[in-house]
């Protein structure tokens, strides 16, 4: 009752933009957990700038739950298809992708961290840039059941969709208008995406 009379105080625009936010976000960031080619992290943080910026209460919350299970179904689905293709005497489309995104090197540190700590890993990497898809890979290589990877993967996907919400906070509070913080929280998420990946080829880079 509280939140359908938070509902009808609400500005018509913005009770609006709540309709269509929110079916659009789930729907996004499920097709960036089976396609990860849609920026999901820029997503979310800049959806909780608008909600930020919102009247209604619970705004934040429901930006949260959005994020969270639709990474979480999105995360489940993939791993499944994954799981049927290893049964399949040819394997899957989806199989090879998920394959083709996780480099040997990346893939055996994945499968030594997941046999020395279990389910923790999976939390790490989500949080960590281009972790989630070798991690997942390793479960798929060490037979885990649905079961078992959807029970490690739903705390990696609520601390996911925290972790960016509080980046889409914090650009929201910096700034006065939505489209500022909206800037600098793809800004931030991008720049989190992105740094690791150089700082691993400065590393790798051959000395001389």
């Amino acid at each position: 009752m509280m939140a359908l009379a938070a509902a009808t105080t609400a500005p018509p625009a913005e009770s609006a933009q709540q309709a269509l936010g929110y079916p659009s976000l789930f729907l996004l960031v499920l097709i960036g957990a089976l396609v990860p080619v849609v920026p999901t992290g820029a997503l979310v943080s800049s959806a909780a700038v608008v909600a930020f910026h919102q009247t209604a209460p619970f705004s934040l919350a429901l930006v949260f739950v959005t994020a969270s299970l639709a990474a979480f179904c999105g995360d489940a689905t993939l791993y499944w298809l994954g799981r049927r293709g290893r049964r399949s005497r040819n394997g899957s489309r989806w199989l090879a992708a998920i394959r083709s995104r996780a480099p040997e090197e990346r893939l055996a540190r994945a499968q030594e961290k997941l046999a020395d700590h279990g389910t923790a890993v999976l939390v790490l990497s989500r949080l960590v840039p281009a972790g989630r898809i070798p991690v997942m890979l390793a479960c798929l290589m060490a037979d885990w059941p649905l079961r078992r990877f959807a029970r490690g993967n739903l705390p990696a996907c609520l601390a996911w969709a925290v972790t960016y919400q509080l980046i889409g906070i914090l650009g929201g509070s910096l700034f006065p208008e939505p489209w500022q913080g909206v800037v600098a929280a793809v800004a931030l998420t991008l720049l989190i995406s992105v740094v690791p990946g150089l700082w691993r080829r400065v590393r790798e880079r051959p000395a001389g």
